[in-house]
């Protein structure tokens, strides 16, 4: 079993810079992918990247690419999500999941644990 707990979001203007980290428990996390998806305020939750076990192989919505950078340090069972440039369309609640042997990262059923969620929120 792995829970998940995401952190760092808030407020920050167009622009702007924030960093989500999310806490895994479980001896398994190093063994997992890793994912972080969004859903904004009347849209369906959607893929935003994510980072294979070993951390060698990363991938990136479209509409992130270039901004944003996720990250995992297996020794403190966390990964982080370096949001950069932010635009007021990156205005969601940001989820981490996570599950084993997963191939199709940008795919949300194939990940059976997931945190509650985080809010960002860009202001223009």
């Amino acid at each position: 079993q792995v829970q998940l707990v995401e952190s760092g979001g808030g407020l920050v203007q167009a622009g702007g810079s924030l960093r989500l980290s999310c806490a895994a428990s479980g001896r398994t996390f190093s063994m997992y992918t890793m994912g972080w998806f969004r859903q904004a305020p009347g849209k369906e939750r959607e893929f935003v990247t994510a980072i294979t076990w070993s951390g060698s192989s990363t991938a990136y919505a479209d509409s992130v690419k270039g901004r944003f950078t996720i990250s995992r340090d297996s020794a403190k069972n966390t990964v982080d999500l370096q949001m950069n440039s932010l635009k007021p369309e990156d205005t969601a609640v940001y989820y981490c999941a996570a599950g084993p042997f997963i191939m199709r990262l940008a795919t949300q059923r194939d990940y059976p644990y997931w945190g509650r969620g985080t809010q960002v929120t860009v202001s223009s």
